[in-house]
């Protein structure tokens, strides 16, 4: 998945407008304009497309820790330069503030069943044995399950074709 999908699959999700989305990226403490949301948010066929940058696409996701959390005392975490799907993973289960039960019932929403020690394998350091890197079906079905989860009226599969 792209950083621009999931960003527009995490604006669907919460039902954020593009103040909103300033907003967050303002909560970890980076200046965007309308145009460069609106950019990220387009289809890839549009003339107006604009990749989002890994490290913008981080500072988002801290930005909506902050944002759903609240911030932590002192200095605020440097985005990363390299976002993997695990990274991803783990910063949307701490802005969603989930354990393991719940994301595993938010994947069972949308008809993925995995175990806890499949689960648990996402969340560990690279250089772990058990270490799992999480492919886009992972990543692709937990965003559909918290659309299933947070908005009930339309199908995800309707949305993102």
């Amino acid at each position: 998945m792209t950083n621009n999908d999931c960003l527009r699959r995490i604006r669907y999700i919460l039902d954020l407008n593009d103040s909103k989305m300033i907003d967050v990226f303002a909560q970890a403490n980076q200046t965007v304009t309308r145009e460069e949301v609106s950019a990220w948010l387009k289809k890839d066929d549009d003339a107006d497309y604009m990749a989002c940058r890994d490290t913008m696409f981080a500072t988002f996701l801290n930005g909506l820790i902050n944002d759903r959390r609240g911030k932590k005392d002192g200095a605020q975490p440097e985005p990363e330069k390299r976002l993997s799907n695990n990274i991803i993973f783990v910063k949307l289960k701490i802005a969603f503030n989930l354990q393991a039960d719940d994301i595993l019932s938010i994947l069972a929403l949308a008809d993925l069943k995995i175990s806890k020690h499949e689960l648990s394998a996402f969340f560990r350091r690279p250089d772990h044995k058990h270490f799992r890197t999480c492919k886009d079906q992972i990543l692709r079905n937990f965003l559909k399950g918290l659309q299933l989860q947070y908005r009930h009226d339309i199908e995800p599969d309707e949305l993102f074709q």
